[in-house]
């Protein structure tokens, strides 16, 4: 007989893959649960919690809720953004922002908080960046940092593998701005349980979730306490 409990996660589809599989890593192959993960917009994720198809929800936004909903929202991590680029053979010290007046970036979309926070650092400083691309799904983000030569705004451990390899470089990261990942839950039994075997603890105070200062191709995570 299959005693095995089901764990329905739903991630955002922009969401960063490595950040999901990080989150899940201490499920992956237990013998007393099956994961079952599912992607969408924050729209139909809620719908499907509250309807109990999903017993979570990943996103890099709070999910929102009023006072009548038995949604809550659990802060799992916080990362530093930085810009990347691939290495160049006659590597110069950047200065930011005022170099991105003359050098091409990759961005995400309109529809990130990392982007209208980048916006507005920019816009503070006086500082029009020349836009070569915008994009709103983190996996071709990844891919297109990887095979350009401008520099690309991303949270590190989206481009973790590349950075390990040597394919990308971060070149600064940019004061003041950071990525946060939730947890989105019904108060449930089942639910919260399987979080709490996911990640139990993590650094206390202090801790920002993600531990950012070592060398970036060495980027890992840990977890806010909480569950």
């Amino acid at each position: 007989m299959d005693r095995r409990q089901a764990f329905r996660v739903g991630a955002l589809t922009t969401l960063s893959r490595n950040f999901q599989l990080e989150f899940l890593s201490p499920l992956v192959g237990r013998a007393d649960v099956e994961l079952i993960i599912r992607s969408g917009t924050m729209r139909d994720l809620l719908a499907q919690l509250e309807a109990h198809m999903i017993d979570v929800v990943l996103a890099n936004s709070a999910p929102q809720h009023d006072a009548r909903s038995d949604l809550r929202s659990h802060l799992l991590a916080q990362q530093p953004v930085a810009l990347v680029r691939r290495p160049r053979a006659e590597p110069t010290a950047f200065r930011f922002p005022d170099d991105l007046r003359s050098q091409p970036i990759l961005l995400p979309s309109l529809d990130s908080e990392i982007r209208v926070g980048f916006d507005r650092i920019l816009e503070l400083a006086g500082v029009r960046p020349i836009i070569f691309a915008e994009v709103d799904d983190m996996a071709m983000l990844r891919l297109l940092a990887r095979d350009s030569d401008g520099l690309a705004l991303v949270p590190p451990i989206v481009v973790r593998d590349e950075l390990a390899a040597g394919l990308l470089v971060e070149v600064c990261p940019v004061p003041n701005l950071s990525e946060t990942f939730y947890a989105g839950t019904e108060k449930r039994r089942v639910s919260n349980y399987w979080l709490g075997v996911a990640h139990p603890g993590g650094e206390r105070k202090g801790c920002r979730g993600f531990r950012s200062n070592a060398p970036c191709g060495n980027v890992s995570l840990s977890f806010w306490p909480g569950f």
